[in-house]
């Protein structure tokens, strides 16, 4: 199952144009476009030559390092980006696309957004279920110390408070550090669905 979003609202203005979620969400219903916004959006990355965006998306999509692609692999992909993919982007001004010099950037806004790409496997448990878990065991817990029944009535209501609002606290910073460190597009060195 994969989600991908915007967390910036239910639309943003990119060059005096709004795009709907709607809107951005197609465009990054692709996984070349996400994986090009991504090594465009890593640190340092301001203009890129159409190729060597090209060959990245490729070694990406390949699980291949790039000296390790074939012509056939790095051209499909280069193709595809300045056939479709870049000239789409850029109607969109979610990035810049030079055909003359062959050349791709972000566009001011599309560098300062954050795009989300939650991708899981089948060893991973979502974050919504993880809560729904920690609030039935806290509810249990609750009961449990309500009604006196052993052996959750040995120690005190306050005890058990502090223990919750410490794990609510760390699952909380848990589950911030995988959004921001581990699904927005360019935070890492290669996309999340590399990696699966």
């Amino acid at each position: 199952m994969q989600r991908t979003e915007q967390r910036n609202g239910a639309s943003t203005t990119v060059d005096g144009q709004e795009l709907s979620q709607d809107e951005l969400l197609k465009m990054l219903s692709n996984q070349r476009r996400r994986f090009a916004i991504h090594y465009l959006k890593q640190d340092g990355r301001t203009e890129l030559t159409v190729t060597e965006l090209a060959e990245q998306v490729a070694g990406w999509e390949n699980d291949k390092e790039i000296k390790d692609l074939t012509q056939k692999e790095r051209k499909r992909v280069r193709s595809a980006l300045r056939q479709f993919h870049l000239p789409k982007m850029a109607d969109s001004d979610l990035i810049k696309y030079d055909t003359t010099q062959g050349t791709v950037s972000l566009t001011e806004a599309t560098r300062n957004a954050n795009f989300y790409v939650d991708s899981l496997t089948g060893r991973e448990i979502p974050w919504g279920l993880y809560y729904m878990g920690f609030s039935a065991v806290s509810a249990v817990c609750l009961v449990g110390i309500w009604v006196e029944l052993y052996p959750l009535s040995l120690l005190s209501p306050r005890v058990y408070g502090v223990f919750f609002v410490t794990a609510l606290a760390v699952s909380s910073l848990g589950h911030f550090y995988d959004n921001y460190y581990r699904m927005r597009l360019g935070a890492r060195d290669k996309p999340l669905e590399v990696d699966e």
